[in-house]
C-alpha cells in the first residue's frame, strides 16, 4: 500500500487570521512598519495577581498530573462563577476543563456527533467552527444573519434550517467577528425552537465579559430547565484575563456529556496544564478590577473607531456590543479601481492593504462573509489612530 495522508487532515483549512497575522509579524521582524488588526487576544499582560498564583505553584511543586476534567479546587470554582455570573447552577462533575476553548469544542463535537450529524453555525461565524465539526464527522450547516439583522440569526431562521438529521446549533455570545450580543427576548425565542426541535445548543460564551454600552450578557442556559438541559457552555480566561497563551478553556455541561468528554480528553491530552490551573483559579476567585479596567479601555477604543469608520467613504459597521472587533462591510470598494485595476473582492484588498500601506487586515471570506473585513481593537490606541489614518488614506485613493 502507497504511503498517504488523511483525507480529513488534507481538508482542513489553515487558519487565515493566523496566516495574517504571522505575514505581518515577517514584515515587523523585517524592520517594516506595520500596523496590524489581526489580534484576537487582548494587547495587556496577564494581571499580576495571576502570574504570582501561577509562580507560588512553581515553588510549591504543584508540577504532577491532575485529575483529567481540572483539579476540583477549580471546577467549584467555576460552579460559583458559573452561578453567580451566569445564572447557572452546575456541580463539580459536570464541568471540563481543557486546553483552551478549541479543545473544549473539540470534546463537545467529538462526544456529540456521529458520522453526518447536522451542525447549525450562524454566519457569519468564527472560522475555527466549520473545521472543528468536520473533524468529528459532522457536517456544517450555514444561516446567514445579515447586516439588516445586525448578524444575529432569528428563531424562524433557525426552525426553516433544522432537519431530521440537525443535532446542535452554534451559539456565539458576543461574537466574534461581529460584536454583537443576543438578548434575552431573541435567546428565548431560540431557546423555544431547541426545545421543539430537541437538539444541542453550543453556547460560546468566551467574550461574556467584555461587552459595552450597557448591554448585558445573558446565558441561553439560564432561561429554562428544559434549555439548560440541552446546552453546553464553553468559557475559559483566555479573553477575560489576557490569558490567551495559558491556554485554559471549560465547559458546562449535563453529568453524561462531562462524563464522556472526560474519558476522550484523558486519551487525547489527560488533564490541562496544571500550573495553568493554578492561574485560572486565582484569575476566577481573586480581585476583577483588571477585567473592568480592560473593558474601559476597550469601549474607548471601540467608540473611537466607531466615529472615524463612519466618516470614511465606501465603508459601513454596526456598531459592536462585546468582544474587541470590528465587522466592516466593504463590499462597495469592489467597483473601485486602485492603479488601475478593479479592487474586484476582499482578498485583494486586504493584499493591497497590507504591501502598500502596511495594514493587516482579516478578509471575512473564511466567517461566511466574502464582502467584509474584521479589525480587531485589541491594539494600543496609537496603533488604532495609524491604522485607520492609513485604510482612510486607501480609500482616498482609491475611484
Amino acid at each position: 500500500m502507497a504511503l498517504t495522508f488523511s483525507k480529513k487532515a488534507i481538508e482542513v483549512k489553515p487558519s487565515s487570521t493566523l496566516a495574517i497575522t504571522a505575514k505581518a509579524n515577517e514584515m515587523k521582524a523585517n524592520g517594516i512598519d506595520v500596523v496590524g488588526f489581526g489580534a484576537g487576544e487582548p494587547d495587556f499582560n496577564t494581571p499580576d495577581n495571576i502570574c504570582e498564583a501561577a509562580i507560588k505553584a512553581l515553588k510549591d511543586g504543584f508540577t504532577k498530573y491532575t485529575p483529567v476534567a481540572g483539579t476540583l479546587e477549580l471546577r467549584k470554582a467555576i460552579c460559583e462563577k458559573f452561578k453567580s455570573f451566569n445564572n447557572i447552577n452546575y456541580e463539580p462533575d459536570q464541568i471540563v476543563v481543557s486546553n483552551g476553548g478549541k479543545h473544549s469544542l473539540t470534546n463537545i463535537f467529538s462526544v456529540i456527533l456521529n458520522p453526518g450529524d447536522e451542525v447549525i453555525i450562524p454566519s457569519p461565524y468564527w472560522l475555527s467552527y466549520p473545521e472543528i465539526v468536520r473533524l468529528a464527522d459532522g457536517l456544517p450547516v450555514y444561516v446567514r444573519a445579515d447586516k439588516s439583522q445586525s448578524y444575529k440569526i432569528t428563531a424562524k431562521q433557525l426552525e426553516e434550517t433544522c432537519t431530521d438529521k440537525t443535532k446542535a446549533l452554534i451559539l456565539n455570545s458576543p461574537n466574534n467577528p461581529t460584536g454583537m450580543v443576543y438578548t434575552k427576548d431573541e435567546l428565548e425565542a431560540i431557546a423555544k425552537v431547541v426545545v421543539e426541535k430537541d437538539i444541542y445548543v453550543v453556547s460560546d460564551e468566551m467574550y461574556e465579559h467584555l461587552i459595552y454600552g450597557g448591554e448585558s450578557h445573558v446565558s441561553i442556559a439560564s432561561l429554562n430547565e428544559e434549555i439548560y438541559k440541552r446546552t453546553i457552555t464553553c468559557s475559559g480566561v483566555s479573553k477575560s484575563y489576557a490569558m490567551t497563551g495559558w491556554r485554559i478553556g471549560y465547559t458546562g455541561s449535563s453529568k453524561e456529556i462531562a462524563k464522556l468528554m472526560s474519558s476522550v480528553q484523558s486519551h487525547q491530552t489527560s488533564n490541562p496544564n496544571s500550573i495553568a490551573q493554578k492561574a485560572a483559579y486565582e484569575a476566577i476567585v481573586g480581585p476583577q478590577t483588571s477585567v473592568q479596567s480592560m473593558v474601559v479601555e476597550f469601549e474607548k477604543r471601540l467608540n473611537y473607531m466607531m466615529d472615524r469608520i463612519l466618516a470614511m467613504k465606501h465603508i459601513s459597521a454596526v456598531k459592536p456590543q462585546g468582544a474587541f472587533y470590528f465587522f466592516v462591510d466593504v463590499s462597495k470598494t469592489f467597483d473601485k479601481a486602485y492603479k488601475g485595476q478593479k479592487i474586484a473582492n476582499v482578498d485583494n484588498l486586504a493584499k493591497i492593504l497590507l504591501e502598500d500601506y502596511k495594514v493587516a487586515v482579516i478578509s471575512c471570506d473564511d466567517f461566511g462573509f466574502n464582502d467584509h473585513i474584521r479589525l480587531s481593537y485589541a491594539i494600543s490606541m496609537e496603533a488604532i489612530e495609524r491604522g485607520l489614518d492609513r485604510i482612510e488614506a486607501f480609500l482616498e485613493d482609491i475611484s
